[in-house]
């Protein structure tokens, strides 16, 4: 779960976060989640996903770094990075929506970086239920 979990992040922050215009005789502009505070949701899930193969690269030693508490903090960075890169655009007024479609369609970055981040943080949810000697 946390591996799809930051890969939709990684994925999600490349993609298009916002987009405003597009119409006849307006440019379209947008951006995607590398900028502003947007690249801590990208830096969560390439974290998210180097914590998970820790363990294999680290052979037989046990780590201490893989437990859901690290997951946990991974996932309330990426929350606080994203919740404050969204208040920037709508402070900006990136999100303009004509249709009730364009909610989806104007940044789907947006919405797979955010169902990446609930993954992650319902990993770290499941991982407090694992033994601690596993």
């Amino acid at each position: 779960m946390a591996a799809l979990g930051g890969v939709l992040m990684v994925v999600g922050s490349v993609l298009p976060w916002w987009q405003v215009g597009g119409t006849p005789g307006i440019t379209a502009e947008s951006g995607n989640g590398l900028a502003g505070s947007g690249i801590l949701v990208f830096l969560v899930g390439i974290a998210t996903l180097a914590l998970l193969a820790l363990p294999y690269a680290a052979g037989d030693r046990p780590l201490g770094l893989d437990r859901w508490l690290t997951f946990a903090i991974l996932a309330v960075a990426g929350w606080i990075g994203f919740a404050w890169r969204v208040v920037e655009l709508l402070m900006a007024g990136a999100f303009q929506f004509t249709t009730p479609a364009e909610v989806l369609t104007n940044g789907p970055g947006l919405w797979l970086a955010a169902i990446g981040l609930a993954l992650l943080s319902r990993a770290a949810y499941v991982m407090t239920r694992e033994s601690a000697y596993r």
